[in-house]
């Protein structure tokens, strides 16, 4: 009886909440004016607000809040943000309980990354049935296959009007729920541009050169871009199909942009951009907490005999180690440091970077001298789970490069699940450097 009798006041007390919370919700939206809908599983609060005149607020106007307790609605969130000023639109989803809620800034990404399409698809037929299924495709960015143009690389990315509108096919899309030309797709968010203010971009004189032959050289690739005005190319860096083109002079670097866009190098039609330049000097800085610094003024190089063995003699140029993000306590005037363990043999401190990759065991710090002897940003790995039915957690890695503007190969995965972070982090970097090596042959 006393069970029933409790049972019974639980389910009225839980009904005169939600009465509560329904009244609140009501009351808010007879305050605002604004209109509140729910769709996809997703409760949207405004967008447009009452009275809004124009366009919908431009890209980076938007937050991401997380950990939100079930129990709180918009009757509770808006008043809360309101505080920072006029909300346009706030889109509820009910996930975590009882935490601390975290605010950053929304990456506002408006692409999607399709895998497993069919190789013969054309861009059109992509197109077409992405605008079918799903609401405010933009574009579709499809890549030809190294080996045969006449084929896609078997995946593309679906550009979209808005953030929203590619989170709402995102959901529409997701495996086991769906299904293109018969067969179970792969969808994620493709991996955001990284941006670059104006004032660097006018500075900026190298190209990106993509859709290339695999079997183009980059003497080949020189002498085309050399052909509108000699000499003006300063080194050439091939990577498979895409090339990075340096030039001596901006203004060269315009020009032949636009001289050498669409044009045909044995047989195939380029696309040609100029890079994205970054600031790899303090990224490296931070990616490198723990390790000896690469920066250039950091470095420890000392000159190497005709007989292959460096020098003892000169002193270094800045401190020599860094241990845990900062500089060790010893002088930048000590020449060697004494072996603690074998009296007479003097330690000499150098670079990381100065020794061959023949030195590195690791797939992780190979990737990583790969990336820095190529003066690229150092890769970025990000980390996915997944509970199998014994409910072990496995782990696998996805590994970014950067500096290679082309999203199609710069994103390599390890091809088998993992139980612990490190061989996770080692598989994706195998990938990785199994497609770049192959590539480059002759990198350091």
């Amino acid at each position: 009886m006393n069970e029933e009798n409790s049972a019974a006041t639980s389910g009225s007390d839980k009904m005169r909440g939600g009465n509560h919370k329904a009244a609140a919700l009501l009351a808010l939206l007879d305050k605002t004016g604004y209109n509140m809908i729910q769709e996809n599983g997703q409760r949207k609060f405004g967008g447009p607000p009452p009275g809004w005149e124009g366009p919908p607020p431009p890209r980076g106007c938007e937050v991401f809040v997380g950990k939100i307790p079930r129990n709180i609605y918009e009757d509770e969130l808006v008043p809360l943000f309101e505080r920072a000023g006029k909300i346009y639109e706030l889109r509820l989803m009910m996930e975590f309980s009882g935490r601390f809620i975290g605010v950053c800034i929304s990456l506002d990404n408006c692409r999607l990354f399709i895998g497993a399409i069919p190789k013969e698809k054309k861009k059109e037929e992509i197109l077409k049935e992405m605008k079918r299924i799903t609401e405010g495709v933009v574009d579709v960015i499809v890549c030809p296959d190294a080996a045969d143009r006449t084929k896609n690389r078997g995946f593309a990315f679906i550009e979209y009007e808005s953030h929203r509108a590619a989170a709402m096919a995102r959901r529409r899309l997701l495996p086991g729920t769906f299904q293109l030309w018969g067969r179970a797709v792969q969808v994620d968010w493709a991996c955001p541009e990284k941006e670059v203010d104006a004032e660097t971009m006018r500075r900026v004189k190298v190209l990106y050169v993509r859709n290339l032959m695999i079997s183009t050289t980059e003497d080949t690739i020189k002498a085309e871009f050399n052909k509108f005005k000699p000499r003006v190319v300063e080194r050439v860096k091939k990577l498979r199909d895409y090339a990075f083109v340096h030039f001596y002079n901006r203004e060269d670097a315009v020009a032949a942009m636009s001289i050498m866009n669409g044009k045909c190098i044995d047989g195939a039609s380029i696309e040609v951009t100029l890079a994205k330049p970054v600031n790899k000097e303090s990224t490296w800085k931070q990616h490198l907490n723990g390790h000896v610094s690469p920066c250039p003024e950091n470095l420890m190089e000392f000159p190497s005999r005709e007989d292959g063995h460096q020098k003892s003699v000169g002193k270094p140029t800045s401190l020599p180690l860094s241990l845990n993000g900062q500089h060790s306590p010893s002088s930048p005037e000590l020449e060697w440091y004494p072996y603690p363990f074998l009296p007479g043999v003097k330690l000499i401190p150098i670079s990381m970077y100065s020794l061959k990759s023949s030195y590195f065991s690791s797939a992780v710090m190979r990737l990583d001298y790969f990336c820095y002897k190529n003066n690229w940003l150092p890769p970025e790995y990000y980390l996915y789970s997944t509970t199998s039915q014994d409910g072990k957690v496995h782990l696998v890695c996805k590994v970014l490069i950067p500096s290679i503007a082309d999203g199609s190969q710069s994103c390599f995965m390890s091809h088998k699940l993992c139980t612990t972070l490190e061989d996770a982090r080692e598989l994706a970097a195998r990938m990785a450097l199994l497609h770049l090596d192959s590539c480059t042959p002759n990198s350091a």
